[in-house]
């Protein structure tokens, strides 16, 4: 059926056939509030704008509202929207990097120009490959775009307002593959990773620690300048890095040898300043262990305190006032308390025990910790010597300034004569500082001598007071194993004595080892008698065995005998 556009009557008339409302077209207005730039009514937003005049892409909505597809007009054709209760179409997976669509179900009438106008509002294409049959490939220019196309899918499109069969078809818009698309994705991801990996190499040697500085070569400015940054402390790390590497590099000679020999003369001198940081350091750590072994010995009286608390609640004339759930508590409490304290208990006396340990090794003697132990005139023949040591560095120092001194005015006879008498004003100054020092030094010798003299004895006493206190350790030892030994009785065993002891004291006549166990096996029936004949045994001033009778009637008492003892003592 075919029929003029410009006659909107029977447009409205096919469209009625169709059972669906007159809806115009594309400048050809039914109703008076129809709007020709939109294709559609006044008043009602585009659901689906695909592009900015266009509505075929629907709004972000929520995913519970379902998308509502409208009827789209395009110049030569209507796309009518599928029926909303069928299921979406089924797609394939998407390949990586797609941009192109398949598009099945077109009219056999359908040309280039008609895919062109009904997909091109998706977006920029690139190629159209159309089938002789009812099919065709779409590539776009951009990803996104594919999404958008495949909205058409399972539109009935219609070319005109013919109902030929030739010009009707429902849209299928489906993902394809293809090798261009493939090869543009593992590009781009190619190029990616270059990107990544150039990142990673630039944030790399962005947090790479910097390369040291170079050390400059040998000469006599750089010499004077690192002899004075060696005498300091705060760079003399750095100073002594710059002399190793002109010590490794082969800078020394015949020449600049007394140089360098200063230098390090220089580095040695650091040396007293290293091990008194080292005794400080010694001695601070020294300090900390005895503040943490004040504090923990507090800790633990505390924890005394409080388990003392929880066995007072422990008793009967408290314990009965509590509720049931109360005394679980306070039992779980008590046993908490109990493991804390021991742990702590443990901790200090390891502590002491080390201590101890220390105290008695005899291969600590020469430790840095045994020299605050030692006697004053111990601590200052140690202090004379370092000094000593520094004056004749001193001394080696001056030495070889002065042979530089002879060397340079040996070179430079001709030179003028108020330099050769600033230089004989200087060397005298040298050779009396010289025999200033070395005068100083046999002083020092002498009362080196004699505090080494004062050292040996000190040390001699030192071993006499330690074999005295090894003597005294083990008079200690001995004594805490009779201690022990005199502490070893039980409450038990003190309990069965006094029963025994009454025994005895209402049988003045004595009884017999058998006759004692009957009585005392009616109180506890795991009483051995020979245990109780060795108890007594180990008691003579307060039990005495004698024998009564005669021949067959000859028997072995035991008597008690602790009030002789008491008058006897």
């Amino acid at each position: 059926m075919t029929m003029p556009l410009s006659d909107p009557n029977a447009w409205a008339t096919a469209m009625n056939n169709l059972g669906m409302p007159p809806i115009g077209m594309t400048g050809q207005p039914l109703m008076p509030d129809f709007d020709p730039n939109l294709g559609m009514m006044a008043g009602i937003t585009p659901m689906n704008p695909l592009m900015p005049s266009l509505g075929m892409v629907p709004a972000p909505l929520s995913q519970d509202v379902p998308v509502v597809k409208e009827i789209i007009h395009c110049q030569s054709c209507t796309l009518f929207p599928p029926n909303p209760n069928l299921p979406p179409p089924a797609t394939r997976d998407r390949p990586p990097g797609c941009k192109t669509v398949f598009v099945g179900g077109l009219p056999e009438n359908a040309t280039e120009q008609l895919i062109m106008e009904v997909f091109g509002q998706c977006g920029d294409i690139t190629a159209i490959r159309k089938s002789k049959k009812n099919f065709c490939h779409i590539r776009f220019a951009e990803e996104f775009t594919v999404d958008k196309a495949l909205f058409l899918s399972g539109y009935r499109i219609r070319l005109g307002s013919s109902t030929d069969k030739k010009d009707t078809g429902r849209l299928h818009v489906d993902f394809a593959q293809a090798r261009d698309d493939l090869y543009e994705w593992e590009c781009r991801q190619r190029m990616l990773a270059r990107e990544e990996r150039h990142r990673r190499k630039m944030e790399e040697d962005r947090l790479r620690p910097p390369s040291p500085p170079p050390i400059v070569h040998y000469s006599e400015h750089e010499c004077s300048q690192l002899g004075d940054k060696i005498k300091d402390d705060g760079k003399f790390a750095e100073a002594v890095r710059v002399l190793l590497t002109w010590l490794e590099r082969g800078e020394v000679n015949r020449r600049n040898a007394n140089n360098f020999y200063s230098m390090i003369q220089s580095s040695n001198s650091h040396i007293r300043r290293l091990m008194s940081e080292k005794s400080q350091h010694e001695k601070e750590m020294e300090e900390a262990k005895e503040k943490f072994k004040t504090a923990l010995a507090g800790i633990l009286a505390q924890f005394e305190q409080i388990v003392s608390v929880f066995q007072a609640a422990s008793k009967q004339k408290a314990w009965d006032h509590f509720s049931k759930a109360q005394r679980k508590n306070l039992d779980m409490w008590r046993k908490q308390a109990e493991e804390i304290r021991n742990m702590h208990n443990e901790q200090l006396m390891g502590i002491r025990r080390e201590e101890e340990m220390e105290m008695s090794d005899d291969d600590m003697e020469d430790a840095p910790d045994s020299k605050d132990s030692e006697d004053p005139g111990v601590s200052q023949a140690e202090a004379l010597k370092e000094e000593n040591d520094s004056l004749r560095c001193q001394l080696d120092a001056y030495r070889n300034e002065v042979e530089l001194l002879k060397q340079e005015q040996g070179k430079n006879q001709p030179v003028r004569c108020e330099e050769d008498n600033a230089h004989s004003l200087q060397l005298g100054f040298l050779q009396q500082a010289l025999h200033g020092m070395q005068k100083q030094l046999l002083k020092m010798r002498e009362e080196l001598k004699q505090r080494e003299a004062e050292l040996e004895k000190s040390l001699e006493d030192r071993q006499q007071l330690k074999n005295q206190v090894q003597t005294l350790k083990e008079g200690l030892h001995n004594l805490q194993n009779t201690g022990v030994m005199q502490v070893s009785w039980t409450e038990n065993t003190l309990c069965m004595l006094g029963i025994i002891s009454t025994f005895l004291h209402v049988h003045p006549f004595g009884a017999s080892i058998e006759y004692i166990c009957s009585y005392l096996q009616r109180l506890d029936t795991k009483i051995n008698p020979g245990e109780v004949e060795a108890l007594l045994s180990r008691l003579p001033c307060t039990f005495r065995q004698e024998l009564t009778g005669v021949g067959a009637s000859l028997e072995k008492r035991w008597n008690f005998c602790g009030f002789q003892g008491i008058k006897s003592t």
